[in-house]
């Protein structure tokens, strides 16, 4: 354990690299992951396709290939990101197919009188869906939404593959240094436990809560 005691500094620099990456990587999923849902349920036919085109082919691209052609692959044709900066857009645009779809579910498990109901009174689509779907919807959406808040902080660990300094990409530098595999990567495994067990924890207080709110 010296040697996770010994670079305790350098370990915890990776740790908030790995947190700034989750939150911004999340944030910027659940901005792009809504709109796209409005997109999928909207009545115009065009939005509703391009809303499942993207779904289904990010959903379907790994997250270590999305961000190799990101980093290596746009400055060929001229455009060029920071790693920290493409990594956090990678993360977002990837895990917005995901939030989609949980958005999405949480719409559709609306019942389909209470939109109607709406309609009859007058209120636009927009309206709609912000005063009397969202809601409600909102209650069904943590669970999966702390599911890909927990994919999220565990993928950020592929940045490490591109050169970003984040927990996995220093753990791999001091192993290199010190041949201490095991305790290394059993310390930053530890680390990532203990992240998504408090997302879930926080999840499953916020459910409590919404719930609480319903009744």
């Amino acid at each position: 354990m010296d040697v996770v005691f010994d670079n305790i500094g350098y370990l915890l620099g990776g740790l908030l690299t790995t947190l700034e990456l989750t939150v911004l990587g999340f944030a910027g999923a659940l901005v792009l992951g809504t709109a796209l849902a409005v997109c999928r349920v909207s009545p115009v036919p065009p939005l509703r396709v391009a809303g499942a085109v993207y779904v289904e082919v990010l959903r379907n691209m790994p997250l270590l290939s999305l961000l190799v052609l990101f980093v290596f692959g746009l400055p060929d044709v001229g455009l060029t990101f920071p790693l920290f900066a493409s990594a956090a857009i990678c993360m977002a645009l990837f895990a917005a197919a995901f939030v989609c779809e949980a958005v999405r579910g949480g719409i559709n498990a609306v019942p389909v009188g209470q939109a109607e109901a709406a309609r009859a009174l007058g209120f636009t689509f927009t309206q709609s869906l912000r005063h009397v779907i969202l809601p409600p919807a909102l209650r069904t959406m943590v669970q999966p939404l702390v599911n890909i808040f927990i994919g999220v902080a565990l993928g950020s660990s592929l940045a490490a593959a591109v050169g970003v300094s984040e927990l996995t990409n220093r753990t791999q530098v001091l192993n290199l240094q010190s041949a201490e595999a095991v305790v290394l990567f059993l310390v930053s495994g530890a680390i990532y436990l203990a992240i998504a067990l408090l997302g879930g924890t926080a999840g499953g207080v916020l459910e409590r809560r919404l719930s609480g709110r319903a009744r």
